[in-house]
């Protein structure tokens, strides 16, 4: 049951800001989203093999006792990881980079930690998904299917056919859309 009054209009998308009004934001670019991980060796797994990222920077921290693993679809090849600078210089420039964050000692099974909530819980709604574009969706499904992922939606399952969610190992919503469809349906062959 909707809380929304019954006249409810939601804001007129030609009313909102569509930006950059401000030249000096020209030269921005998306860097990366951060989510927590319970298990590197199960999540790299996961988005290494399953969803084809590269993994190309670990950066242990010590003092804090956490690690970052930086994954992306490179854009160009990837330089030499011994060399720090070179390797900074590139990461980045990179758009669309996934940092994973793993606090050490998540994953044993005498921490009692029961997980990170994805931001899709009622009581904790916030963070949504990640998304990832395919060449075509039902083949990457179906080979989903065979890799044993866990799915929130099938590209079948309700009225959106053009899109379906995957669930990580942590739980996070990853949207997966076939390059170039945008929001146009796609047809099974």
């Amino acid at each position: 049951m909707s809380s929304l009054p019954e006249n409810y209009q939601p804001p007129d998308p030609s009313s909102l800001p569509t930006g950059p009004l401000d030249t000096t934001t020209s030269a921005y670019g998306f860097s990366h989203t951060m989510i927590r991980i319970k298990d590197p060796r199960v999540s790299l797994d996961f988005y290494t093999r399953i969803l084809g990222m590269t993994l190309v920077r670990v950066m242990p921290m010590p003092a804090g006792k956490f690690t970052n693993y930086f994954l992306c679809y490179p854009q160009s090849t990837v330089p030499d990881r011994d060399n720090h600078d070179q390797l900074m210089g590139w990461l980045w420039q990179q758009q669309g980079i996934l940092e994973l964050c793993h606090n050490w000692g998540t994953e044993l099974s005498e921490s009692d930690f029961q997980g990170y909530k994805s931001g899709n819980e009622p009581e904790h709604k916030g963070f949504g998904h990640i998304c990832v574009f395919v060449d075509d969706l039902h083949k990457a499904c179906d080979r989903f299917t065979s890799l044993g992922v866990r799915f929130k939606k099938r590209p079948e399952d309700g009225q959106m056919r053009h899109i379906a969610f995957i669930l990580d190992p942590d739980g996070y919503w990853i949207e997966i859309i076939q390059k170039s469809a945008g929001d146009k349906e796609v047809t099974k062959n």
